[in-house]
């Protein structure tokens, strides 16, 4: 299995999601653990890397699994976050970055990602 990790960035009753003009879709940021690195670890590395937005993680937010399009199963552990520092910056992965609310999250283009918030701000977080 592919293990992956991935942040739901919180602020202000919203959420950040980037545009991955590669894959042609609205997504929260995520990615691949590097070898020894905790998902926890992976989950920051990762919303920087696609954000440039330093976090730090305020709880879990469970993890969806899907057999990713080179047919492999893949898990995504996700943490909830707030932001410490930094501004976005375009990068090789992403090209841009917006603020959804609750009834804004619908833009994300993969349905397992729209429950994930969903729940997470059912919860109170």
């Amino acid at each position: 299995m592919i293990e992956a990790a991935g942040g739901i960035v919180v602020g202000r009753d919203r959420i950040a999601v980037v545009h991955r003009p590669h894959r042609s879709d609205w997504s929260l940021p995520k990615g691949h653990l590097d070898p020894g690195e905790s998902h926890a670890e992976a989950a920051v590395r990762e919303v920087y890397e696609e954000t440039g937005l330093r976090c730090v993680i305020t709880g879990d937010a469970g993890s969806t699994s899907y057999v990713d399009r080179k047919g492999r199963p893949k898990r995504v552990s996700y943490f909830t976050m707030t932001i410490e520092s930094g501004e976005f910056t375009v990068n090789d992965e992403v090209d841009e970055l917006m603020w959804v609310d609750r009834d804004g999250v619908a833009v994300l283009t993969y349905p397992a990602d729209v429950d994930l918030v969903r729940a997470v701000w059912s919860a109170g977080t």
